[in-house]
């Protein structure tokens, strides 16, 4: 959960963001995504190389599978812009930096980053701290889940054209939902204007993983738990495609850990590769 005190994000949100930094720290170019800003917003002292979760050996695996994902999210998003469309949803955004990282293509859009609202308080102090600041084309959309809130409602009161095509990303988020919440998600989704595209990541059943990850994985599950941010949901792929089908998508497909590791990670020198067991569902209408 985000902190009550400061409004920071939650420790999910945090991690994410100091493992897209590690990547630049400990692997071996070329990069699949340079990202320092996220760990310049969250600020989290000189010592964060000695975190208990940046261990070089044990994180492997896990930063491969966030650097892999968003650069496939940022290469959709590029592919997107490049055809037209003109709005980009980031559902649970935390601390996403495309916006940032990428503005000569991010200004061509209406970004969208939707979250709750005490975070989005703190990452625009943040971004005004450290001189970006949130230009038109930003819109921080604030939501009270707890409270009931409408992410939708928020978002189309944010601006959000829906009758427009858009790129809706949600990543890392589903692990952390009920599947009816999930579910009704999709099916929102699915609403969208035709030429619309999903992208959203989803976690494989412990028994799906491979056998010297599963380990890790547990590890994993138990860290979440303690820290107030559970594992809920877990879906096999042909599972997740169709709900996709059943929430009314029309075309559906599976993009797996092997193909992010054949697309990213062919070649390496120093043999990076994800098999976290998060995977992705690209669906459109």
């Amino acid at each position: 959960m985000a902190d009550q005190r400061t409004g920071a994000p939650d420790s999910t949100a945090v991690r994410t963001a100091l493992w897209r930094a590690l990547h630049i720290r400990l692997d071996a170019p070329p990069y699949v995504l340079e990202d320092e800003i996220g760990l310049r917003l969250a600020d989290p002292g000189e010592d964060w190389l000695r975190r208990g979760d940046m261990d070089p050996t044990l994180t492997e695996w896990f930063r491969a599978a966030i650097v892999a994902r968003a650069r496939f999210i940022e290469d959709l998003v590029v592919e997107q812009a490049d055809r037209g469309v003109g709005q980009y949803v980031i559902l649970g955004a935390g601390l996403d930096t495309f916006a940032q990282r990428r503005p000569e293509i991010a200004s061509r859009l209406r970004v969208f980053e939707v979250d709750r609202p005490e975070p989005q308080v703190w990452k625009r102090r943040r971004l005004d701290e450290l001189g970006f600041g949130v230009p038109d084309w930003l819109r921080l959309v604030p939501v009270d889940f707890e409270a009931g809130g409408s992410w939708w409602d928020r978002l189309t009161a944010a601006g959000f054209d829906a009758e427009q095509p858009a790129v809706v990303v949600s990543t890392g988020v589903a692990l952390y939902l009920s599947r009816e919440a999930n579910e009704a998600t999709l099916r929102r989704l699915a609403e969208l204007a035709p030429g619309s595209t999903l992208a959203m990541t989803f976690q494989l059943p412990p028994q799906l993983l491979d056998p010297d990850k599963r380990a890790g994985f547990e590890v994993a599950v138990r860290g979440a738990r303690e820290s107030g941010t559970p594992f809920v949901s877990f879906f096999a792929p042909e599972e997740m495609l169709a709900l996709a089908r059943e929430a009314g998508f029309p075309q559906a497909r599976h993009v797996s850990a092997a193909d992010l590791n054949d697309r990213y990670f062919t070649d390496r020198p120093d043999g990076l590769r994800t098999s976290s067991g998060e995977e992705l569902l690209v669906a459109t209408t």
